[in-house]
């Protein structure tokens, strides 16, 4: 828990530049200021947005934001130093930074001789006078600097004099912020600590002994952006590729280090940059580190969903801290202890990262898993009662044909009520048929499915078209029960996983199917298992349209009653 005297932190959030760097990752203008609103709304102190004439799509993501500015984030345009023996005021890169309006500029240079000779190809210290005429002539024009060292661990290792020859360039000539980047992401938290901590001392007695330097006595530079300090700072910025970037940023501020720079959800190139979903509630809640608020602290888990629906890639469910997952038990003893004291099995209260407790259900589960499982959906068992060991040996039952409940807890919803004798018949489906046209030449086949459903003493009987089985079964389902129930018009089919069980049994292996299905509002689960995959897929498919159903005549019962 962090207090009024809890010490400063220094969040820095680059995954709309290096995060965007990630494999995969692609987003548009849209989605970058939607991010950025976003982190602005958590309360990250920076947001670096991207490298202006890079590309349009940064050049027009600065523009946008100069009309219309975030609330309380600075936004930070990122470049390099100019190029070897030219002019940092002739230099065209850095009129597109200038052009970019923004009060801060991360400026990165060579730290390592080897990337100044080899990389460069230049001189040494044609390099020390790249990054001092750069940062310099943005000082001249009214720009605050955050320096980045690249390359600086591994430059500090080969050749340190040289490495803090860079950093002293940087700081006369005008840097607020020095930050040290672990850019190969091969160094260890013993390692960056002992490092950092070499650098806190070295560039203290630099600056005993250069005064304010060499800024002269009236400068009022501060590294923050609404404090007043002539001390450059120091900060980390770590890559993941040896597992290390959030033990070697944290390392780093335990060292002295007083800005982290990260990504969320760990976005970035090759293995990624240090996760800031990880980083702050560790140095928050463990360390004793401020931020964010506490408020600020609750949003975590959905900013970490909502970048990762923007950006079109699955969640971690295993993240640590706001993984849908990082608080679920599934052992029968680690339910029990949990459902007496959270203490005993989670390591933070879920709720301060906006995350929540969930109990996981499958054959592993004992009577505690079931009990709680049915609270969380509003269904109290009495552990005395048949009905209880029933569902639980039912469970059992059905996840030794291969059916699995953990991913699908509405189809266990369902179960749930059909051993307790009131699950609701909203409709019976008296059989199907699926038709399948394959062209030659043609990458898509044509389905056609027909169902026979019974609804209020009613047959009915239809048929729809799909581009495949599953598609055509959905469609003629729907079609068939929409007049009766037109709430399914808004019910969408989500996912489709399939997953072979026993696959030595070649094509009379046992199909699992899992279809996800939402309505807008939520989404939910459901499961089939059988040795025909249509037959799984049409379990599936059904009871996801009977779950939604019973979403929504609860729903409906619960505001007939508050009315």
């Amino acid at each position: 828990m962090t207090t009024n005297s809890s010490p400063q932190l220094w969040l820095y959030d680059t995954t709309l530049r290096d995060g965007t760097q990630r494999e995969g990752l692609s987003v548009s203008i849209e989605d970058k200021l939607r991010i950025a609103k976003r982190l602005d709304q958590l309360g990250i102190p920076f947001i670096e947005g991207g490298w202006p004439g890079a590309n349009p799509k940064d050049v027009q993501f600065f523009w946008q934001l100069q009309e219309n500015p975030l609330k309380q984030a600075e936004i930070v345009a990122f470049c390099s130093t100019r190029r070897p023996n030219t002019t940092a005021a002739t230099e065209p890169m850095l009129q597109d930074i200038l052009a970019a309006g923004t009060r801060w500029v991360t400026i990165f240079g060579k730290s390592w001789d080897l990337h100044v000779t080899t990389g460069l190809k230049t001189t040494l210290e044609e390099n020390l006078a790249m990054i001092s005429d750069t940062i310099e002539y943005l000082r001249s024009q009214g720009r605050r600097i955050i320096y980045d060292a690249e390359h600086w661990f591994d430059g500090y290792k080969h050749n340190r004099d040289y490495a803090l020859q860079t950093l002293e360039a940087a700081i006369a000539s005008g840097a607020e912020w020095l930050v040290l980047c672990d850019t190969n992401g091969g160094t260890l938290p013993h390692e960056i600590s002992q490092i950092v901590q070499d650098v806190v001392r070295v560039t203290g007695e630099w600056g005993m002994g250069h005064g304010v330097w060499g800024m002269g006595k009236e400068s009022t530079r501060s590294p923050m952006p609404n404090a007043q300090s002539p001390m450059p700072q120091i900060g980390i910025h770590t890559h993941n590729d040896s597992e290390m970037a959030v033990a070697n940023a944290i390392a780093a501020v335990m060292a002295g280090a007083k800005m982290v720079q990260g990504t969320i959800n760990g976005y970035g190139e090759r293995c990624g940059n240090a996760n800031l979903c990880s980083l702050i509630p560790n140095l928050q809640l463990k360390a004793g580190y401020s931020c964010i608020t506490e408020d600020q602290l609750t949003q975590l888990t959905e900013a970490s969903r909502f970048v990762s629906e923007v950006v079109n890639l699955a969640p971690d469910e295993h993240a640590p801290f706001v993984g849908r997952s990082a608080f679920a038990h599934k052992g029968g003893i680690h339910v029990s202890a949990v459902e007496r004291n959270p203490l005993t099995y989670e390591h933070i209260q879920p709720e301060q990262v906006g995350n929540s407790r969930r109990i996981v259900i499958s054959e592993q589960s004992g009577l505690s898993n079931v009990l709680a499982k049915a609270r969380s959906f509003g269904i109290e068992l009495d552990q005395q009662k048949a009905e209880a060991r029933e569902i639980l040996q039912r469970l059992k039952d059905l996840e030794s044909e291969g059916f699995q409940f953990e991913a699908a807890e509405a189809s266990f919803v369902l179960l749930m009520h059909e051993a307790l004798g009131d699950r609701q018949q909203f409709f019976e489906v008296k059989g199907f048929q699926v038709h399948c046209d394959l062209i030659e030449g043609k990458e898509t086949s044509n389905a056609l499915a027909t169902v026979k459903v019974a609804v209020e003493g009613k047959n009915i009987l239809e048929a729809a078209e799909g581009n495949g089985p599953v598609a055509a079964l959905d469609a003629a389902l729907r079609k068939a029960l929409v007049n009766f129930y037109p709430q399914i018009a808004s019910f969408d089919l989500t996912d489709y996983k399939v997953r072979i069980l026993n696959g030595h049994t070649g094509t009379a292996a046992k199909t699992r199917v899992l279809v996800e299905s939402g309505n807008g509002h939520q989404r939910w689960t459901t499961v089939g298992v059988s040795t025909n995959i249509l037959a799984a897929s049409y379990q599936a498919v059904v009871e996801g349209l009977e779950y939604g159903l019973l979403l929504q005549s609860q729903g409906s019962a619960a505001l007939k009653a508050s009315g």
